[in-house]
């Protein structure tokens, strides 16, 4: 069962940025692609990012050149340096392993709420 706890979220201008933070136990960490999703409510969850253990990247469409997923593994934890945020970027931020079936993952720590508004 994936614990994963997730922070850095908050209320932010158009244009700002922010640095989301997640960390995860030792076992998953190690083994899996780490990923960030986002969900806004009422929509499905979406796919954001991952990053494997060489660091190799990968990103939505929609973040590409804003976003940047990074690792730290002393420390068992991802980040999501989140820059030129937008309105739509709204959503709540969660992680995760790396999966393209979203339905496959049943394990969801609580996520960090974005919010991009003037």
């Amino acid at each position: 069962q994936v614990q994963s706890m997730e922070s850095g979220g908050g209320l932010v201008q158009p244009g700002g940025s922010l640095r989301l933070s997640c960390v995860t136990s030792r076992d998953i960490f190690s083994v899996y692609l780490m990923a960030w999703y986002r969900q806004v409510p009422g929509q499905q969850r979406e796919f954001v990012a991952w990053i494997d253990s060489s660091n190799n990247t990968n990103y939505a469409g929609f973040v590409k050149g804003r976003f940047t997923i990074a690792r730290d593994d002393a420390k068992n934890t991802i980040y999501l340096q989140m820059n030129t945020l937008r309105p739509e970027d709204t959503a709540v931020y969660y992680c995760n392993p790396y999966t393209p079936v979203l339905s496959e993952l049943t394990n969801w720590g609580q996520g960090t709420q974005v919010t991009v508004s003037s």
